[in-house]
């Protein structure tokens, strides 16, 4: 059964005084640009969505003609990270369904038993979309009960897996929903001046356009935006939650806020809480790899008491430079991100450095960034994760869906974490390397455990109901 998913951004607005909403999706979705960087699209009723290949600011230069050429006070919007399927238009959303409009963010593991209740076909790599299979079968289940709530009721207990759905309607209608467990974020907005609502992935897009955050979309809810103002229901009960960890460590932008705590603020208090789990006590320099891990190396540095500086360095000016390697879909455009952060010698030479990164997953990033502060003369190098070892793939929507390209992976059963971790600190090329733990990193952040998912650490996929067939990464992308 093919696992068919992407983490990617999302946002819907609804201006009560009838202006019009465009510049501040576009700028909304540059601001959600940090979770995906493939493709972005807008939505409007009765027009077929837009969409562009790349980043929302290739496309500046067109921003005004958008702006008047789909003028409309409701939108829809979309920034694309896949994990699953052909970077090209055809899988960039927002897609259209009759008459609805639908972006995702999440995973929908079970798409072929989907796409078989609305007599879809096969699935491959190539041809694959969990987005559109859900809206087919919640357009069907739509015609059936006649609303999106009930709908929505039905199809939570068919469809294994995360998802916030933004959807638009033709009757200018725009409508938001969390799937029950809350493994992606999702927040609302309101931006005064123009009495305008705004749901979106993250808070970081309401700062973008000016708007206050109300408040995190809660698991389970369905948020409309429509004339008659702002209207919500619960499609579902369940109270266990399983919050995406990752989120918190690299995915979410900085400035955001998300289930109640500020993740610059929490990534800080991560990286104090790594330093008390390794007291590393001949250090002299504490580095971050650019850019996440940033806050982390600096409450890590000043729990330890030791210098914070900044060693590396992204090229901001080189084509790939500004991006983040570890969302590129293919591992040369990863190779091509990592030689443009430059270490500084000055910084660097007899020293022996830590490196605070915000996870390990291939290993890519690591062994060339150790490599280029060789070069430039540190005298020892100590890595330290924030997140812990990844050893399992993703079903929640993170772009990791095989075993075989982690840097964990070592063949037979029952190896202990000392030996994985070893084996990878032989293969980046540090003199040492210590991960964070779950109980570490959830009493940083200050959310039970039990209500993050770790799934990708554990292998436990209860969260999601699955007991998934792992496959190669070939298999899984079709690349």
């Amino acid at each position: 059964m093919p696992k068919v998913k992407e983490n990617c951004g999302v946002i819907g607005i609804f201006s009560l005084e009838g202006v019009n909403v465009i510049p501040m999706a576009i700028d909304a979705l540059r601001a959600l640009q940090h979770r995906g960087q493939e493709a972005w699209g807008i939505a409007i009723p009765n027009k077929t969505p837009l969409k562009k290949l790349g980043l929302v600011s290739n496309s500046s230069s067109d921003f005004k003609k958008i702006a008047e050429e789909y003028s409309s006070p409701c939108v829809i919007g979309h920034v694309r990270y896949s994990t699953i399927g052909r970077s090209n238009l055809d899988n960039a959303q927002p897609l259209k369904v009759k008459d609805l409009c639908v972006a995702h963010n999440g995973t929908i593991a079970n798409v072929q038993e989907l796409s078989n209740m609305v007599g879809g076909c096969s699935f491959t790599p190539q041809n694959a979309s969990d987005t559109l299979v859900a809206a087919q079968r919640l357009v069907s289940l739509i015609s059936e009960k006649g609303k999106i709530g009930p709908a929505l009721s039905i199809l939570k207990n068919e469809m294994i897996g995360s998802y916030c759905f933004t959807f638009l309607s033709d009757d200018h209608s725009v409508y938001a929903a969390r799937d029950p467990k809350g493994f992606r974020p999702m927040v609302l907005g309101h931006k005064e001046d123009s009495n305008t609502y705004i749901v979106a992935s993250e808070s970081s897009a309401l700062s973008a356009i000016g708007a206050r955050l109300e408040r995190d979309v809660k698991p389970g809810e369905l948020i409309k935006l429509s004339k008659d103002g702002i209207e919500n229901e619960m499609f579902s009960n369940d109270n266990k939650r399983a919050h995406c960890s990752f989120e918190f460590t690299y995915f979410a932008h900085p400035s955001s806020n998300m289930e109640g705590a500020n993740i610059y603020v929490a990534r800080k208090r991560i990286g104090k809480f790594l330093a008390k789990k390794f007291p590393i006590k001949d250090a002299d320099l504490v580095i971050p790899v650019p850019d996440s891990a940033r806050p982390a190396a600096l409450g890590f540095a000043q729990e330890l008491g030791v210098p914070f500086d900044e060693g590396l360095l992204k090229d901001r000016y080189s084509k790939k430079g500004p991006l983040r390697s570890f969302i590129e879909p293919h591992q040369s455009d990863r190779i091509e991100i990592n030689r443009w952060i430059i270490p500084i010698r000055e910084i660097i030479e007899g020293k022996h450095v830590v490196v605070v990164d915000d996870s390990l997953v291939r290993g890519t990033s690591s062994k060339a960034i150790i490599k280029a502060l060789r070069r430039a003369g540190a005298k020892k190098i100590s890595m330290v994760i924030t997140y812990p070892p990844i050893r399992f793939p993703c079903y929640a929507g993170i772009d990791f869906p095989s075993r075989d390209e982690l840097a964990t992976f070592v063949e037979g059963e029952n190896v202990s974490e000392e030996k994985i971790i070893e084996k990878v600190r032989s293969d980046i090329g540090a003199d040492f390397l210590g991960y964070n733990d779950a109980e570490n990193l959830a009493e940083a952040v200050g959310i039970e455990k039990d209500s993050m998912c770790f799934t990708c650490s554990t292998g436990n996929y209860d969260s999601l109901g699955i007991q998934p067939e792992f496959k190669t990464r070939i298999e899984m992308k079709g690349e």
